[in-house]
């Protein structure tokens, strides 16, 4: 899922298996860790914002052009405007999405206790509570992705302060995410699949999600 600046097709909307959902109102969290299996440029795990056709958001873990994994954001609102933010070692990243009235935040954590804040944006048009949320895999250029969800987690609210790099703000606990989402009972420990591609979408009990070929 991917509309160039430089010009995209306007006959052709890029898309991708994905599994997405309309959350409770409200402020709220949602994260993840992930895990890819990268093997070709632009492979990726990613958590979703969906509003309509031209208009998402992607917090994405993503194998960069000099094939690294990297930590990616995208915001689409008719165009993709695109940003690459930092370099991991190794296949897994934490993802953070925030809804905060209405705007949105997306952070990163490579332990799950420290954040890094990579975008603050709204999707002008679109009201943040009729955004559907999920999650996403992507292979525009290869045979194939697979990436493994685990430590979901879904809060109410919102963090206190979105840049200090805590788990909940001026509330953080500094132990791990889970642990957190534990103690606030908001752990979701059901499991998902998705297998999503050009021929559709699926969905099984599974927390592997897998993409065939579907386009950034």
């Amino acid at each position: 899922m991917f509309l160039d600046p430089a010009g995209a097709d306007p006959e052709h909307v890029p898309d991708a298996g994905r599994f997405v959902g309309l959350p409770p109102a409200g402020d709220f969290t949602l994260a993840a860790r992930v895990r890819v299996e990268f093997a070709s440029m632009y492979d990726a795990g990613v958590l979703l914002l969906h509003a309509r056709e031209r208009h998402w958001a992607k917090l994405c873990f993503e194998y960069s052009p000099q094939l690294r994994p990297t930590a990616v954001t995208v915001v689409t609102k008719g165009i993709s405007d695109d940003c690459n933010s930092f370099e991991v070692d190794g296949d897994t990243l934490w993802l953070r999405i925030t809804r905060s009235g209405a705007a949105w935040a997306f952070h990163a954590s490579t332990d799950g206790s420290w954040w890094r804040l990579l975008r603050y944006f709204a999707l002008e048009g679109d009201p943040a509570e009729l955004v559907r949320v999920g999650f996403l895999a992507q292979s525009p250029t290869g045979e194939g992705c697979a990436a493994a969800f685990d430590h979901i987690s879904f809060q109410p609210g919102a963090p206190k302060n979105l840049r200090d790099g805590s788990l909940w703000g001026a509330q953080a606990n500094h132990g791990s995410l889970s642990s957190h989402a534990r103690r606030m009972g908001h752990r979701l420990d059901g499991t998902f699949g998705l297998r999503g591609g050009i021929g559709g979408l699926g969905c099984t009990g599974s927390t592997t999600s897998r993409s065939p070929n579907p386009s950034r």
